[in-house]
């Protein structure tokens, strides 16, 4: 399907044996990063960021929620003009309000991401004032893109990485880092706990299995999905250590689903030596934060020192499955496929063609909802049941 063909009236249709198929009611030229979650009053909503291009001042935050089977016209959460908001999250508190929580960066540094908050008494009817929820520091950004956990004992863990501030450089992610950060008293005053040798690891995920906890990460080397685990409700982690899952510097996303097993959404792709790659996530971004026409790649010096991977093609999308807590994926099945390029980020001329950034979450029907970019100029929705991985 080209994005011409695409139909962006927000209606679920069959799209399949046990398959179902949207896509959002997105208006700007660029859409990314969905996350979805049901609401307090039941309904499923989700967020994404949009504008011209990633990085660019006007990205903001979307909001749209399922109605009738279908997704209601998109509203803009968020419109800060000097900076990029980007990666948005939707937390459903325990006293019946609703979070939204997302970054907010000058350009495509990502070392001078804070994290911002907007909460909503009414499930998204209305929102109170923007907050900044985490500043950045002398020493990096802070970024989110997973969900707020909440345990048995009332804590509440929120994912985050760290967007380390190389001096005399660039942000390119080589050294960036994930910790989550505790709240004992729902969500009033937070605690940083850092997850030993991270360094390359994001987009921290944590979802509860036997014995504790686990987190699956994304890899800045665009090798595999990183796995870690906590015994003491998050107060200490394990160092991350590589999963049977190929990973290519793309998001990922796990769920636990009501049976006990997990599910994860993920490009099963990884870089080879023979890979193309690109200096940065913003290399067609300038210091004001325009973008250029059409981007290109550059070398990486060979210093001896690691660095972080981009351009790994993200595709295809697929949906896994595991019965033992993340540690094997047997099960899984491509949900959309293509080439996934994505040496640039234009979309103003199509060329980007990524399959990214997913979303997963099991409503109390038993459904699965997925959601995911589609060439960053759509954002597709896919409605499943976990028997749909292995009756393909």
């Amino acid at each position: 399907m080209t994005t011409a063909e695409i139909v962006r009236d927000g209606a679920l249709r069959e799209a399949g044996p046990g398959r179902r198929d949207a896509f959002l009611p997105t208006t700007t030229v660029q859409v990314h990063a969905a996350n979805l979650m049901t609401l307090p009053d039941g309904t499923l909503g989700c967020v994404w960021f949009g504008g011209t291009q990633e990085g660019v001042p006007d990205i903001s935050i979307w909001f749209s929620r399922l109605v009738d089977d279908t997704w209601t016209p998109a509203e803009q959460l968020s419109d800060d003009g000097a900076r990029s908001e980007q990666n948005p999250v939707l937390f459903p508190a325990p006293d019946g309000s609703l979070w939204l929580l997302w970054t907010a960066q000058h350009a495509g540094d990502q070392d001078s991401a804070e994290v911002r908050c907007r909460v909503s008494p009414d499930s998204g009817a209305t929102w109170g004032e923007t907050r900044t929820l985490f500043p950045a520091t002398s020493t990096g950004g802070v970024f989110v893109r997973q969900p707020v956990v909440v345990l048995p004992s009332g804590r509440w863990l929120l994912p985050v990485f760290s967007c380390v501030t190389v001096p005399g450089q660039k942000w390119v992610g080589d050294v960036d880092t994930s910790s989550v950060m505790v709240s004992d008293d729902a969500g009033a005053t937070w605690r940083e706990v850092a997850v030993p040798a991270s360094t390359g690891c994001v987009h921290m995920d944590v979802v509860p299995v036997e014995g504790g906890l686990a987190a699956f990460y994304r890899s800045r080397w665009a090798d595999w999905v990183y796995r870690s685990t906590s015994a003491d409700d998050g107060d200490t982690w394990t160092a991350p250590v590589p999963t049977e899952l190929p990973n290519n510097n793309s998001s990922i996303q796990v769920t636990a689903l009501a049976d006990g097993r997990l599910a994860m959404v993920l490009n099963p792709t990884q870089a080879g030596p023979d890979t193309p790659r690109r200096l940065s996530l913003y290399d067609e971004i300038d210091d004001s934060g325009l973008a250029s026409e059409q981007g290109a790649a550059e070398p990486v010096v060979d210093d001896g020192e690691r660095h972080a991977f981009w351009g790994t093609p993200r595709a295809p999308m697929t949906l896994a499955l595991s019965a033992d807590g993340g540690v094997t994926w047997p099960d899984r099945r491509d949900v959309e496929t293509g080439d996934g390029y994505c040496l640039s980020n234009n979309s103003r001329d199509g060329v980007n063609r990524e399959l990214s950034y997913p979303s997963v979450h099991q409503t109390p029907d038993g459904a699965l909802h997925l959601a995911f970019t589609y060439h960053r100029t759509a954002i597709e929705h896919v409605v499943v049941t976990p028997d749909w991985v292995t009756a393909g």
